[in-house]
């Protein structure tokens, strides 16, 4: 069963916005088994050019669906996010059942077929392996946060691991998408 935390930023969610919202993303749950109860935290956001934003995250305990999406319309913004997360759990899903069939974990959250609006049992999306063509190995050397962002945009990557000089964790900064920086710390 899905909760709701629908929070707006320029925006005041109406109750007809609620439930639209509430209405689409409830749709997922037929990907998953009666006993899943999670919260689907829904940001929606209006910049001043008009567009819209809306972040939609699922946290589960093994597995967290996370979808974002920029469009014109608020609305259709709603619709697109539904999408992009029903491709990720028949995704998973399809990974899940392919290996790891019998055992508990993630596979737990997922109904066995769900049926599509029409009532005819969903055709699960041909996957590709996840393939890794490329390794590489490097030494993390010590430095600060503005020292691995230089080198990060030296190399011309969007994300550039490294170790704190002060804490000797492993770190990560990279380039956000509005052009500015975040950081990931471990522990």
């Amino acid at each position: 069963m899905l909760t709701f935390n629908i929070r707006g930023e320029n925006i005041e969610v109406t109750p007809a916005i609620r439930e639209y919202v509430e209405s689409k993303i409830s749709k997922l749950e037929r990907y998953f088994n009666n006993d899943m109860d999670a919260t689907a935290n829904v940001n929606l956001k209006i910049y001043n050019d008009k567009r819209t934003k809306v972040e939609v995250t699922i946290p589960m305990k093994r597995l967290t669906l996370r979808a974002e999406e920029r469009n014109d319309d608020l609305y259709a913004g709603v619709d697109a996010i539904v999408d992009k997360l029903e491709r990720q759990i028949r995704k998973h899903k399809t990974k899940v059942n392919r290996k790891f069939r019998d055992r508990e974990g993630v596979g737990l959250y997922f109904a066995t077929a769900p049926a599509t609006e029409t009532g005819a049992p969903a055709v699960e999306e041909a996957e590709d392996e996840l393939q890794i063509v490329r390794t590489k190995q490097f030494s993390l050397k010590p430095m600060d946060d503005e020292e691995a962002i230089l080198q990060m945009n030296l190399l011309g990557h969007d994300f550039y691991i490294f170790t704190d000089a002060e804490t000797d964790e492993t770190n990560i900064v990279y380039r956000r998408k509005d052009g500015k920086y975040g950081l990931i710390e471990t522990n």
